[in-house]
């Protein structure tokens, strides 16, 4: 077996994480390939302007590219030089048939595999990389081996990265979690792929287990993180109606060693590719085998997540004289977080449209995600799209802060009150504003569970 490395997939999960282990297996030549060419290009654009942006990802790219990290459109190529596979494939929730709105959409991911099946040449072990309902490897087995001329072990390796975070979340795991057959040739395959991340991973943080519970404990994991954003979103509800603070309950709540800090931030909800299409699949996963109490209460972390993006919008309507209509309202922020460009279920699009629906004057700016929402709500009307924050508040009679991007803080804030409407209303959702300095400036602010 060589040592030689493909990711099917030259997204989010693919670019980044291969970008990571070429650099820290300088000996393993790293291919990523994906049938969309343009992607492709710009994961090779001589400025570096990649696909996506993430912190530190242009520096490791610079170090490698060329060298032992390869883009590419060539999949028939790549894995046929290639003995290590790994899906890093999109597999969006299913909007169409059996499970829509909740299962996961494989056509992709079967795709793949059944081009990988077509192109081997010779043994493989292909690593699950993309989130996956439980029992996912035993469909890819099954697709893989059935009248296969070669062997083909599946194993799971969710990724558990963090966007914004992504490459230190990569050079410095919690841990790495790898599932797979539990007989002589599967282990053999498991310490192939251990062996890739012990490179700079302690062993101690190198996990392995059977593949269904590697697949399950990926959403379990994300499915928890996503009940506590809601929790905590909950409780911000009941501290505006009560005069409680959100943030020093949860300062208090957080200094329980039971329960930890992380992820009880008030804000506008979760975004991004995993966690609702996670706790979905963990639903349909729930429905499927008869436990519907369990499936109604992860509904129900959804269900607060949208609630909570119809409160901003409430409580804008009631502190704005009960009319949102022709007013200017500029969103800072479309990100779902910061230090990332993506805008996949991003709380913003729904504010933003639930806006657009009360006809108001919509100006949205970020400085990294424009594009991305520009897209998104190519169907709405009269969005302005202004990456100048000072020249995006001009006449407008709110600024509702979407996203914690970190120099909004550091804004002239006198300057953007001399410029708006009057009177001058600050939504900060994220909390991340001085909001006492914000009001001795003239401006009316609101946050999230205050």
């Amino acid at each position: 077996m060589n040592k030689n490395i493909v990711c099917i997939g030259a997204g989010y999960i693919g670019g980044p994480t291969m970008a990571v282990i070429a650099k820290m297996n300088p000996d393993r030549k790293v291919l990523v390939v994906d049938i969309n060419k343009d992607r492709i290009s710009a994961w090779n654009s001589p400025d570096y302007a990649l696909p996506i942006y993430e912190p530190g990802l242009v520096d490791v790219v610079k170090e490698v590219r060329g060298k032992n990290l390869f883009f590419s459109t060539d999949i028939k190529g790549a894995v046929k030089e290639c003995d290590i596979v790994f899906v890093g494939v999109n597999t969006p929730t299913k909007m169409f048939g059996r499970g829509a709105g909740r299962a996961s959409d494989l056509q992709y991911w079967e795709a793949t595999a059944r081009d990988i099946k077509e192109y081997a040449d010779g043994d493989k072990i292909v690593i699950e990389k993309s989130t996956l309902p439980v029992r996912t490897a035993a469909a890819m087995d099954a697709i893989l081996n059935t009248h296969a001329k070669y062997r083909f072990t599946v194993l799971s390796n969710p990724e558990f990265l963090a966007e914004g975070t992504a490459i230190k979340d990569l050079l410095e795991p919690d841990r790495v979690l790898i599932g797979g057959p539990q007989d002589d040739v599967g282990i053999a395959a498991i310490n192939e792929a251990v062996d890739i991340y012990a490179s700079w991973v302690p062993r101690d943080r190198i996990l392995t287990t059977n593949v269904w519970s590697a697949e399950l404990t990926k959403l379990a994991a994300n499915a928890f993180l996503a009940q506590r954003v809601s929790s905590i979103n909950a409780i911000a509800g009941l501290c505006e109606a009560t005069g409680a603070d959100v943030d020093e309950v949860a300062r208090v709540i957080g200094a329980d060693r039971r329960i930890g800090p992380k992820f009880l931030k008030a804000g506008p909800g979760f975004g991004g590719s995993c966690f609702k299409k996670d706790v979905l699949n963990l639903v349909y996963l729930c429905e499927t085998f008869g436990l519907h109490t369990a499936a109604e209460y992860w509904i129900g972390v959804i269900k607060m997540n949208e609630h909570q993006q119809e409160r901003i919008v409430s409580r804008l309507f009631r502190e704005m004289f009960n009319t949102l209509a022709n007013k200017k309202i500029a969103l800072f922020g479309f990100a779902f977080k910061a230090d990332t460009g993506d805008t996949r279920e991003t709380p913003a699009g729904k504010v933003a449209r639930l806006l657009a629906d009360e006809h108001v004057r919509l100006v949205i700016t970020d400085p990294k995600a424009l594009v991305n929402a520009r897209r998104d709500l190519a169907d709405l009307d009269g969005v302005s799209y202004i990456e100048d924050e000072y020249k995006a508040v001009e006449s407008a009679d709110a600024v509702v802060v979407m996203t914690d991007w970190r120099h909004y803080p550091a804004l002239d804030w006198r300057r953007i009150y001399g410029a708006m409407r009057k009177p001058a209303l600050v939504f900060d959702t994220r909390n991340c504003l001085d909001a006492a300095a914000l009001r001795k400036i003239g401006f009316k602010v609101l946050n999230i569970g205050k």
